[in-house]
C-alpha cells in the first residue's frame, strides 16, 4: 500500500481500465483518470481526455494536481495518424523513441524513461490491484494430466525462446508446436489453431503465455478474459498456463465458470 494515495491513470481500450480504477478506489487510493482520446471507453468518465500524442496537456494537469505516480492500463490497437501526431512536449520523447526502434520493447523502455526524466514515476498497475491477478497454482477444478504435463514443459520452453526475440508471448502445444503468437495477438493465434482443428477431431494441448524474459512490468502485462476461454474451448485444448502475479483476469468468476463448464485447467506458475 503506498503513502502517497494519488494516481494518475492514463486508460486505454476495453474494461481493464474499468477494473483497475474501482480496485484502488477499494483500496482508498485517489485516481485522476486520464483517458486517451478514440481508445478510451467514455463510460469510465475520465477527468481528463488526451490525444495519444499529446503528452503537454496531461504534464500540465498532473503538475497542477500535485501527482507524481503513473500507472498505464487498457488495450491501444492501431493508432491513427491524428492520434499520434505530436504537441510541443512529445516531440523530444518521440525522437528518442525513434532512436530505439530495436523491437517494441526497446521502444517502450525508453518511453517510459522520458517519461520519468520529467519527474514522475511509472509503477506496475498489478502490484496496486493484486486481487485482479492470478494467483501461484491451480485455480480449476480440472488438472493438468500426464500427457499434458510434457506438453506444458514444451510450451514453457518455446513462450519464453520467443519472448526473449521480442516475437510474441504465447506457445500452443499438443505433442508438436500447432501455433506461436506473433503481431496478430492471442486471438488470431488461437483463431488460426481454431481452423486447423475444424478439419479433424484432435484434441488436447495447452496454450503457453508468459511474459517476456526482462519485460518491463509496468505496462504490458498478459490478459485473460472469458473470450480467451471460450476460444480454448473452441480449439478444443485441455488447459492455460500464465504468470502469477503478472497477468491479469477479466471477470474472474466467468473466468472459472467457462472453465469448469468446458474441463480446461488454468495453472499459474
Amino acid at each position: 500500500m503506498l503513502k502517497d494515495k494519488k494516481i494518475a491513470v492514463i486508460a486505454g481500450a476495453l474494461r481493464l481500465p474499468f477494473l483497475v480504477v474501482e480496485s484502488l478506489r477499494r483500496q482508498g487510493y485517489q485516481p485522476y483518470v486520464i483517458g486517451l482520446k478514440n481508445f478510451c471507453d467514455p463510460a469510465l468518465s475520465p477527468d481528463l481526455w488526451v490525444r495519444l500524442g499529446a503528452a503537454g496537456s496531461a504534464i500540465k494537469a498532473l503538475r497542477r494536481h500535485k501527482i507524481s505516480q503513473i500507472i498505464m492500463v487498457g488495450a491501444l490497437g492501431h493508432p491513427s495518424l491524428s492520434d499520434i501526431r505530436p504537441d510541443f512536449a512529445s516531440i523530444k520523447i518521440l525522437a528518442r523513441i525513434m532512436k530505439n526502434q530495436n523491437g517494441y520493447d526497446s521502444m517502450l523502455v525508453t518511453l517510459l524513461s522520458e517519461i520519468e526524466k520529467l519527474g514522475f514515476k511509472i509503477l506496475p498497475p498489478q502490484n496496486l490491484c493484486p486481487d485482479l491477478t492470478f494467483v501461484r497454482g491451480i485455480i480449476t477444478q480440472a488438472k493438468p494430466t500426464k500427457s499434458d504435463l510434457s506438453d506444458i514443459q514444451r510450451g514453457i520452453e518455446v513462450s519464453r525462446t520467443i519472448g526473449r526475440m521480442d516475437i510474441g508471448q504465447s506457445a500452443i502445444v499438443h505433442k508438436q508446436v500447432l501455433a506461436l503468437e506473433a503481431a496478430e495477438g492471442t486471438a488470431e493465434m488461437l483463431n488460426r489453431v481454431i481452423s486447423m482443428r475444424a478439419k479433424n477431431k484432435y484434441k488436447g494441448g495447452v496454450m503457453v503465455k508468459l511474459i517476456k524474459p526482462g519485460q518491463d512490468l509496468r505496462v504490458d502485462i498478459t490478459a485473460i478474459g472469458p473470450d480467451t476461454i471460450r476460444d480454448l474451448a473452441a480449439a478444443r485444448l485441455h488447459g492455460l498456463i500464465v504468470d502469477a502475479k503478472n497477468c491479469w483476469i477479466i471477470d474472474m468468476p466467468q473466468v472459472l465458470e467457462l472453465a469448469n463448464r468446458h474441463r480446461i485447467f488454468i495453472q499459474a506458475i
